[in-house]
């Protein structure tokens, strides 16, 4: 929805507009986060004429965005804030676009001296939900948020969705698969950030068990070992890609599912890029805190599962290495059979 000003205001959101020929954006991590705000990317390099739009983030990370043709310069943070500032501060921007809004990125934005605008977090309606239970989050999408932001410079969203750009040397040929998969596969993304994020082991295997298709495993190195175990006590074709493969080749992975099944994770939001079904499954997090699917025109196949009217859930807005009460009951609970009817 776009804001409405004053004939004063909007005056002097034209003549800020018109200045604007070069613009920083700040996200400094993670994979899901990164490509959320691919819509921003995208709508401020076609709607503020002749802008030169530059980006920073993590350089551990430098592959989600590297081939994003809306990016007309690429930074990376490696070790030292100094030395980004540093190559920074000779580019003159006119203006920071904060999507990360911490204090690195603030102390940053002081340090180039540049007019910048950001985002309201909901740190203060995430911290009254996950410590006393009550409720004052807004209906709101992160993107939706970020774009609430960019009425200052009149930017608005064009309901396109979220990108993901694949260098063509990372496009994954599904014919070095087993010939199984061939005629097609259902992805299940089995890491995540957080072990409170993730269905148990066990879980999985009785879910995959369920299936009537081939599937492929995704996740990074450290998944590879529960991949492993899934595979010894599943009944049907699975291929382990977890480790194997770089943050660009899942996404082709990923690209060519039938559907995906996934925790609250990167890979869940690059599925979202390319509109696939996605059967998304909330642990200690929820999807009201604003990172669930976000597909173009507010339209795609998603069906979020979750326990709900668990009163000890969200426990966090990020995620735990084990459950703070022991049971773990968002996750041990989530009903597989809904899980399987949303596959199929």
């Amino acid at each position: 929805m776009q804001a409405k000003f004053t004939p004063d205001q909007n005056a002097k959101i034209f003549a800020l507009k018109l200045t604007l020929k070069k613009i920083l954006i700040i996200r400094f991590s993670s994979i899901g986060d990164l490509v959320l705000t691919t819509p921003v990317i995208r709508c401020v390099k076609n709607q503020v004429d002749g802008v030169e739009v530059h980006y920073v983030c993590k350089e551990r990370f430098s592959e989600v965005l590297e081939h994003n043709p809306h990016i007309d310069k690429h930074f990376y943070l490696e070790n030292s804030l100094k030395a980004l500032l540093s190559e920074l501060k000779k580019e003159n921007y006119d203006l920071i676009i904060d999507l990360h809004n911490n204090i690195r990125t603030r102390v940053l934005s002081s340090r180039l001296g540049v007019k910048r605008i950001t985002f309201h977090k909901l740190n203060y309606e995430k911290w009254l939900l996950v410590n006393f239970n009550i409720y004052k989050l807004p209906h709101i999408s992160i993107v939706d948020r970020y774009f609430n932001a960019l009425h200052a410079i009149d930017v608005n969203n064009d309901n396109q969705g979220l990108e993901y750009h694949i260098n063509p040397n990372d496009v994954v040929d599904v014919n070095t698969l087993p010939p199984e998969f061939k005629s097609g596969y259902i992805g299940f993304v089995i890491g995540a950030a957080h072990y409170t994020k993730k269905l148990p082991v066990n879980k999985i295997i009785s879910v995959i068990n369920k299936l009537n298709k081939p599937v492929v495993l995704l996740g990074g190195k450290e998944d590879a070992n529960n991949a492993e175990k899934i595979i010894s006590e599943s009944k049907i074709s699975i291929y382990n890609a977890c480790g194997k493969y770089t943050i660009g080749q899942s996404a082709s992975l990923v690209k060519q599912a039938e559907s995906i099944i996934t925790h609250d994770t990167g890979l869940m939001h690059i599925a979202a890029a390319y509109n696939k079904k996605i059967i998304s499954v909330w642990g200690n997090t929820i999807p009201e805190f604003g990172m669930y699917p976000y597909f173009k025109n507010g339209d795609g196949d998603s069906t979020m599962l979750q326990v709900n009217e668990l009163s000890c859930r969200p426990c966090s807005k990020i995620g735990y290495p084990r459950c703070p009460k022991g049971h773990f009951k968002c996750m041990q609970l989530i009903d597989e059979e809904k899980l399987i009817e949303a596959v199929k």
